[in-house]
């Protein structure tokens, strides 16, 4: 599995995944900092990670691969706010760390609201975020807030 930049050409993949209109997807693509978990390609299943190859290579690598999983995320204020993650535990626990990475980098805290009839609180909670209480309603469905500190962002 690898994690690179989303690109336009994964919207179809990415709106599949996250049950959402391709244009809406698109938009996402642009508007906020997106990252997606690939598999494919001849890659021999290790745990590669293509930020920083040329953005004309990555492209290239496309037509072979299937995506497995995404976050999408955006700064405001003192955090990182994912806005949106799909993918089995193995993607999203890569995944996240991708906005950890930047939090890290720009000093901030990072918070994802989760429902609560998913896994993925759990896998949250391994990786150093803690519950923050309760999250809005999504489509009826009570969520959870997650947030990590900057100052715990190095454990």
């Amino acid at each position: 599995m690898r994690i690179r930049d989303a690109l336009e050409s994964d919207a179809e993949a990415l709106a599949t995944a996250a049950d959402l209109p391709r244009g809406v997807v698109k938009d996402m693509i642009h508007d906020r900092s997106v990252r997606v978990a690939i598999v494919g390609n001849g890659e021999s299943g290790d745990s590669g990670d293509e930020r920083g190859t040329e953005r004309e290579e990555v492209a290239d690598d496309t037509e072979d691969s299937t995506v497995t999983g995404f976050v999408a995320f955006d700064a405001r204020g003192e955090t990182v706010h994912v806005t949106d993650f799909d993918g089995d535990e193995e993607a999203i626990r890569r995944l996240f760390e991708e906005p950890r990475r930047f939090a890290r980098r720009e000093e901030m805290g990072v918070e994802a609201v989760v429902p609560d009839d998913e896994r993925t609180g759990e896998i949250l909670e391994e990786a150093g975020f803690e519950s923050a209480g309760p999250g809005p309603r999504f489509e009826g469905r009570l969520t959870t807030r997650y947030v990590i500190d900057s100052a715990d962002l190095d454990r």
